[in-house]
């Protein structure tokens, strides 16, 4: 788990009891069948502070234990950022068949856009079926109107650049009639080859 984990159990250590959160510290580095099972139980178990289930669904997601999955998603579609971007780094190691799925429609709730940026991310990352349909679908819908998000469009933006699929090549045509996206668009657009073959 490395820093990923120190940063967030250091994030945490404030708001903890600190008996429970030293147990549960302990329960994540141990990695042991028995361990995964005791932090299991805190996904499920009433009344569980949020800081005890980001703990155990981190260490678990980390572990390639699909018990994690549903708080995971919570979690990537939560209002703090700094807890939607470790939630998505313990998504991308699940490797959970559902993840793609679920970010692609956490990225595309019109209601929750403010909230998109990790799940694009997450998608870049993924190289899934869902990541380039997605990353075009959103940011075609930020360009429509005053781009109040522009990082998430920058980040769909650099994700398609990192995907490199030749249908994204419209979009990002457009995005670079943006000035604040005009580079990245730019960027994005010679890392597909077709588009760039015929510059």
């Amino acid at each position: 788990m490395g820093e990923a984990f120190r940063s967030l159990i250091d994030r945490v250590r404030p708001e903890a009891e600190p008996v429970e959160y030293a147990r549960l510290v302990t329960l994540a580095r141990q990695r042991s069948p028995e361990a995964r099972d005791q932090l299991a139980a805190v996904l499920t178990e009433p009344q569980r502070p949020l800081w005890a289930r980001e703990i155990a669904a981190f260490a678990l997601g980390s572990a390639g234990d699909r018990r994690a999955f549903e708080t995971l998603i919570f979690l990537l579609n939560y209002r703090d950022p700094v807890c939607c971007a470790t939630a998505a780094q313990a998504l991308e190691r699940l490797r959970d068949p559902r993840t793609a799925r679920a970010a692609a429609a956490l990225a595309t709730n019109e209601l929750r856009t403010a909230y998109a940026l990790y799940p694009v991310r997450l998608l870049t990352a993924l190289r899934a079926p869902e990541s380039v349909p997605t990353l075009i679908n959103v940011l075609q819908r930020l360009l429509i109107g005053p781009l109040h998000y522009w990082p998430i469009a920058e980040a769909c933006v650099q994700g398609l650049g990192a995907l490199g699929d030749r249908r994204a090549a419209a979009v990002l045509d457009a995005a670079t009639e943006h000035h604040r996206l005009t580079p990245s668009a730019q960027a994005a657009l010679a890392r597909i080859p077709y588009v760039s073959s015929r510059s």
